[in-house]
């Protein structure tokens, strides 16, 4: 509504369509359905400390204003990014007046709530505890990493999903349709249901992204000869270069990330060149994904078909060359062989055993016969005595002999797949361990 009588309300479009009442939000049936403990919050029914966590634009601050206006509870917004401590104080303050004054509860919403750090978080913990505050907090951000445990155990986590396309457009449509808050006060607009799918589409599940694209394909309309008509034509204007969702340091990096590298573990290539190029769409630096891409080479492939990273190594230097967006396909066709090749974690998990045993065994000595016996004084310490060179042994193999530390037993950290080369890796290294077992028995 306007601010007052005959007066335009320049608050932008997304604001103004900011639901009043919980029958007007949109989305999150899976919080906000019969029953749901969302639902019976925002109708006013169990107020308690909630973080809600998801997207830009799923409606985390539109929920907690339902949630006081239905508890008919005081309600304090502030923003992590603004505030500090004294702020929060204030907020402390004016709770324990109200409480004081009419006990009335109030609603300290917190927005961006994962910028606070662990002292700032620290400092209204107390007063959630004894009711003085509820606290709702909104973030982006995974509150396993960003908020400390004292206060993730004295708030319920709800996780808001991305707007789906027909979520959008029952938004657009009604602020189209909406005399006193949307547009459906300007003369003659008419807005093709071409431009209102490619608005939907290109605000990726973001309500104040897609109304914000509303209200300027709003102006682009009456700014046109004749006024009121928009079609799909000016689309391109409308909306630019927009990119997808994709935070470089936030959940949705390591989600999308995580995808590419399990699409490539299990041999689907036309699922990894998805995520592959989601993560180019959305802005992603390739030399990160060429990094990730020789990790998986050495993880998921290994001796299996060790031309994998070299073909990563490859995809890396070609980039490097020849940069976007020319690069990146070099960096698609090393995705594609590591997700078709024959796939071994066998030196990876090697590897992690030797690790765990070299910091669990310490500093033990190198045995005399392993070590190397440069100068006349090593010879003397007996450096290199009793030392079998392969070379010289029948199949250029000492067999029985050992090259772990005296006081350590002997590992089989290598256990070669029966895949790709590591097959024919897994049939010589059997056949070299009965050699061993045998010459030392005898």
């Amino acid at each position: 509504m306007p601010e007052s009588a005959g007066a335009a309300d320049v608050r932008p479009l997304a604001e103004r369509m900011r639901p009043q009442r919980l029958e007007e939000y949109v989305g999150q049936s899976h919080l906000l359905g019969p029953g749901r403990p969302l639902r019976r919050m925002a109708e006013g029914q169990s107020l308690h400390s909630v973080i809600l966590w998801g997207p830009p634009g799923t409606g985390k601050t539109t929920l907690a204003r339902l949630v006081a206006a239905t508890c008919e509870a005081e309600f304090i917004a502030l923003s992590a990014v603004m505030a500090g401590v004294k702020d929060v104080r204030a907020a402390v303050a004016h709770a324990q007046g109200a409480r004081a004054a009419s006990g009335r509860p109030t609603v300290l919403f917190l927005d961006e709530v994962h910028r606070f750090n662990k002292a700032q978080q620290d400092a209204f913990l107390p007063y959630v505890e004894d009711g003085t505050l509820t606290f709702i907090g909104a973030t982006t951000e995974n509150p396993s990493f960003a908020l400390n445990n004292a206060l993730l155990s004295r708030a319920r986590t709800h996780v808001l999903k991305a707007l789906t396309t027909g979520d959008l457009l029952v938004l657009l449509q009604r602020a189209l349709a909406d005399a006193q808050r949307g547009l459906g006060g300007l003369a003659g607009l008419a807005i093709d249901a071409e431009v209102l799918s490619g608005i939907a589409a290109a605000a990726d599940g973001d309500a104040r992204r897609a109304l914000s694209l509303l209200e300027l394909a709003g102006e682009l309309a009456m700014a046109a000869e004749p006024p009121g008509q928009l079609t799909a034509a000016a689309l391109p204007q409308l909306l630019g270069a927009s990119l997808r969702r994709f935070d470089r340091q936030g959940e949705a990096f390591y989600d999308q990330i995580s995808a590419l590298h399990k699409s490539v573990r299990g041999s689907d290539p036309d699922a990894a060149l998805y995520w592959l190029y989601r993560m180019f769409d959305g802005g992603c630096d390739p030399r990160y994904l060429a990094r990730r891409v020789l990790r998986m080479a050495s993880e998921d492939i290994g001796n299996a078909d060790p031309r994998a990273l070299r073909i990563a190594l490859d995809a890396a230097e070609v980039y490097e060359r020849l940069g976007s967006p020319e690069g990146e396909l070099a960096i698609a066709q090393a995705v594609v062989f590591l997700a078709c090749a024959a796939k071994s974690n066998a030196v990876y998990r090697a590897a992690s055993a030797a690790a765990e045993d070299a910091a669990a065994f310490g500093s033990l000595e190198v045995p005399l016969a392993l070590r190397n016996a440069p100068t006349r004084l090593m010879k003397s310490l007996e450096y290199g005595k009793g030392y079998r060179y392969a070379h010289d042994e029948p199949d250029g193999f000492a067999a029985g002999a050992c090259y772990f530390p005296e006081e350590m037993p002997e590992r089989v950290y290598y256990q070669p797949a029966d895949r790709g080369l590591e097959g024919q890796i897994s049939e010589k290294l059997a056949d070299l361990r009965r050699r061993n077992r045998q010459a030392r028995r005898s």
